[in-house]
């Protein structure tokens, strides 16, 4: 029986899972005294690509190899994700974002542009905040610094809202507050990672078949353990911190693109210019919040046309 589990979880390891990305190779590297797992691949100019909740360094596939032919990708597990290392502290974006830029003096490289997504976006953002120095451009799809504006977020639904999918008008994200909760969250869901990752691609894709049940089990198998789920639900609950370190922070300059889903880009086109001099917001109003999946084809346009002008 434990050689059949072991068996059928091996090919959701690094090393299987890299054969999926040709050209690309694993790597990892000691930053802050935490261990982080990257893949690289790619020629060009660096482009920093920070994945977001609850998935992995894997949901870059759908556009890896498009944006490989023209960028050096550093694709990078953040701090308690996939195989990087899961502390028990060190989750604010700030501390986060320190993570990928003593990753980036390792790598010897001393200006970059980053992308990142949902959770990624955030430590994308805090990264840009705190080293404007080290960045070329800033891409965020669906994922901004943590703001005030966070403590606005309904408690409960507007009533006829909440159904099957997200309503785009009135987005109720109840996980936001679910993972808020210590200690509790892993025992319900350890092991049962699963019904949550299907239940919220349904909820906040449009067509929730984009992801493929073996990329749904790829990201269960990441988040299945009781340590998985402390880590990112850490992201969560050092909002307060992130909120309070952007209340000093200064206003980007850099050029910044955000790419907004059918539920996030009403925010984005009014919030991004409130921290961002120089910035364009894209909607992508035919895909849901997964859109690397939904909508590789203009996630890749997009990106690929903002770096190269």
């Amino acid at each position: 029986m434990i050689e059949l589990k072991v068996a059928a979880q091996s090919q959701y390891t690094d090393d299987v899972l890299i054969k999926d990305f040709p050209g690309f190779t694993n790597q990892y590297a000691v930053v802050n005294g935490v261990r982080l797992h990257y893949v690289e691949g790619g020629s060009g100019k660096p482009l920093i690509c920070l994945p977001g909740w609850p998935q992995t360094w894997y949901s870059y596939r759908p556009i890896a190899m498009e944006l490989a032919k023209t960028f050096r990708l550093i694709i990078i597990d953040i701090r308690g994700m996939g195989s990087s290392d899961k502390p028990l502290s060190g989750y604010d974006k700030k501390t986060m974002a320190s993570d990928i830029y003593e990753l980036l003096k390792q790598l010897g490289m001393p200006k970059v542009s980053v992308l990142g997504h949902d959770i990624g976006g955030m430590v994308a953002m805090s990264f840009a905040f705190n080293y404007p120095e080290c960045l070329e451009k800033l891409i965020v799809a669906d994922g901004m610094h943590p703001n005030e504006g966070m403590m606005q977020m309904r408690l409960m639904p507007a009533a006829g809202t909440f159904k099957e999918k997200m309503d785009p008008d009135m987005p109720y994200a109840w996980w936001m507050s679910f993972n808020q909760v210590k200690d509790l969250p892993e025992k319900i869901l350890e092991g049962r990672f699963q019904f949550l990752i299907d239940w919220l691609f349904n909820y906040v894709m449009i067509d929730e078949d984009k992801i493929t049940p073996f990329e749904r089990a790829v990201y269960a198998d990441a988040y299945n353990g009781a340590d998985s789920i402390r880590a990112s639900n850490a992201w969560y609950q050092a909002f307060s911190k992130d909120i309070e370190d952007g209340k000093n922070y200064q206003k980007l300059s850099m050029p910044v693109l955000g790419i907004g889903s059918n539920v996030s880009y009403n925010f984005m086109n009014f919030a991004l210019p409130t921290v961002a001099e120089n910035v364009e917001v894209a909607g992508i109003l035919d895909s849901g919040h997964y859109m690397y999946e939904e909508s590789p084809e203009k996630v890749i346009e997009l990106v690929s046309g903002f770096l190269a002008h």
